[in-house]
């Protein structure tokens, strides 16, 4: 085998990669057309394909290039417009033929979004891959509604966890007793549905009746709705208002802030 032949694979392979477009893992934010991030409106105005989230807001998705492929791969309780493998393998097909491929979802990536599990396979498939961070709704969401999550009389530390776990992952359950004590302030992503469950693991714990709660839907949307109690109270709430879900919950004695800025 000459030099020529050893060389021709390494060639082929830099080709292939030069043809390559590139996939942005962009976060939209919380729902607040003012809070997409500059970088990600100029990429989202320019893009060959987007992928996005149900839980974008239509204020973000009118900010795509109008002659851009749009693809719905929302996914939200009980229903799949596209499975998680699909969607991976679709981001993959669409870098192959195209220059910019958005995958655009709510919030950040990385929080609760399965950015990390996409960008992992994007690169075991040799797909440039490039994240751009968005306001995740766990800090928007409380701040639209008054609450700081941290305050120096209140709380110096905060835990962000999930209440919806994935099966078959890497372990089976949540440590609520360890999230309990872990910090004076929880952010809870998708809890609404198990929040039953979750008030009864933290005060079984040792949390008291008496901490203050708070549930804040579509937070940062003109349509935003709070529902404040204690955990004494808040499951008994949510059935008599019917207060549903997208929705985030805060634990803790900054729940109390809420009340100084309703009265502004």
């Amino acid at each position: 085998m000459n030099r020529e032949d050893t060389q021709a694979p390494k060639e082929d392979q830099e080709e292939k990669k030069r043809c390559l477009g590139k996939v942005y893992l962009i976060g939209a934010g919380p729902g607040d057309p003012g809070l997409m991030t500059l970088k990600g409106k100029g990429l989202l105005e320019c893009a060959d394909v987007v992928i996005y989230d149900a839980l974008v807001s239509l204020a973000i998705l009118a900010m795509i290039n109008p002659e851009a492929e749009k693809i719905d791969a929302g996914k939200r309780r009980g229903r799949h417009s596209i499975m998680q493998d699909e969607t991976t393998h679709l981001l993959i097909a669409k870098a192959q033929e195209s220059a910019i491929v958005v995958r655009l979802k709510g919030g950040d990536p990385f929080i609760f979004g399965r950015g990390g599990e996409e960008m992992e396979e994007l690169v075991q498939a040799g797909i440039p891959v490039e994240v751009v961070p968005g306001i995740t709704s766990g800090i928007a969401a409380p701040a639209y509604a008054g609450i700081p999550l941290t305050h120096r009389l209140y709380s110096s530390s905060v835990t962000f966890v999930t209440g919806h776990e994935a099966a078959g992952k890497y372990r089976p359950a949540v440590n609520w007793n360890a999230i309990a004590h872990g910090s004076e302030t929880i952010v809870i992503y998708m809890g609404i549905h198990n929040l039953s469950y979750i008030v009864e693991q933290l005060t079984e714990a040792g949390l008291s009746l008496e901490t203050p709660i708070a549930l804040v839907r579509w937070g940062t949307r003109p349509d935003q709705e709070e529902l404040i109690g204690k955990l004494l109270t808040i499951v008994e709430q949510v059935e008599a208002t019917g207060f549903e879900a997208p929705a985030i919950v805060v634990i803790g004695a900054v729940v109390n802030m809420h009340a100084t800025f309703r009265n502004l």
